[in-house]
């Protein structure tokens, strides 16, 4: 399933309280873990992530104490559990990296998943208990899951899926050149290098996002291939035509570029740097004036969902409705029309 898939499928089990254990299977650095600090935080939850891999048993398990007020012939001890598992309230209790964890580990994680408690310590009714991990082909340091755990879980496959990405890196005003160059050069949203230590993924591109908001080299977070096809794209820029003229209405006069790498470019900085609905209008009128119908399908999602993110959804909306040329073009795509 897609990260967007897999967000919908946990927002179910949260609605429906079903506090079935769930094991989140992906390759590294697609956002496991950040799709459920969202399902959380969606759904007023507090979130606990633990990294399995970096604990020992008695970490989780707790230590013993000796009772009070017993002689040492009749001595007994009990188990004081660690104060970084959830003691009341409701939430999500995140087993993170379950499978980079050695088996000891796994075996406690088991009592755990299972009985929901492990020595004295019981897991709050209000609280689900959800994990992840990498897959043997993500060459990842794992350990064999145990037959017994497993059957443990529901299993959710996480795969690689730009659109997911794209909407939030939109939604969080990820820099408009990344946004751009993923869009053409999609299959290195997520590239394993096992020759380099940095290497693409959704995750090393929001570090990218943020060196290159601050004009940083971004190769050590996405590696040299990735970071030098993205400088020779953002080189481009140079020949873009001029946004602002064109998002004003006066691009009349002004082409749309033949290269497919400034096509995406230009596409995308019309979307993003519209900043009300009028404007957006205006992009949507020169591009369906100057370009072929899938580059103006490409800036309506991007555009409709830009414009939602800045209260402009209705206006919008309302301006379409009065542009019957625009109003033929939506009525080929019912599926944009939809997400007005």
């Amino acid at each position: 399933m897609t990260p967007a898939n897999l967000q919908e499928y946990l927002n179910k089990l949260v609605k429906n309280q079903l506090q079935i254990s769930t094991m989140i299977w992906g390759a590294p650095g697609i956002g496991k873990s950040s799709i459920v600090a969202q399902v959380a935080q969606e759904n007023n939850l507090d979130f606990i992530d633990l990294r399995l891999s970096q604990l020992a048993p008695t970490d989780l398990r707790g230590l013993p104490v000796a009772v009070a007020g017993r002689t040492k012939k009749q001595g007994i001890s009990t188990w004081y559990p660690p104060d970084f598992l959830p003691q009341d309230g409701k939430g999500i209790l995140f087993l993170d990296e379950l499978n980079m964890a050695p088996p000891t580990m796994q075996e406690v994680a088991q009592q755990l998943i299972l009985d929901r408690k492990v020595g004295a310590y019981e897991v709050p009714e209000g609280w689900f208990i959800w994990a992840a991990g990498n897959r043997k082909e993500d060459r990842a340091s794992i350990f064999e899951m145990p037959s017994p755990l497993a059957n443990r879980f529901l299993h959710l496959e996480v795969t690689v899926d730009f659109d997911s990405f794209k909407v939030y890196a939109l939604k969080n005003n990820f820099h408009e050149q990344i946004i751009a160059f993923l869009s053409y050069r999609s299959e290195l949203l997520h590239k394993l290098d096992i020759k380099s230590h940095a290497w693409a993924s959704p995750r090393t591109w929001e570090m990218a996002n943020k060196l290159h908001f601050n004009q940083i080299d971004i190769t050590p977070a996405v590696g040299e291939g990735a970071s030098a096809e993205f400088n020779a794209f953002v080189a481009l820029y140079q020949n873009l035509p001029d946004i602002d003229e064109i998002l004003s209405g006066k691009g009349q006069k002004i082409g749309f570029p033949s290269e497919a790498s400034t096509r995406y470019a230009t596409t995308i900085a019309l979307a993003i740097r519209g900043k009300n609905a009028d404007e957006g209008l205006n992009g949507f009128e020169w591009l369906s004036q100057k370009a072929t119908k899938e580059w103006v399908q490409l800036f309506a999602v991007d555009l409709i969902r830009q414009m939602r993110v800045k209260g402009e959804i209705g206006a919008l909306g309302k301006l379409i409705k009065e542009n019957k040329e625009l109003q033929k073009f939506f009525k080929h795509f019912r599926d944009l029309v939809g997400m007005m």
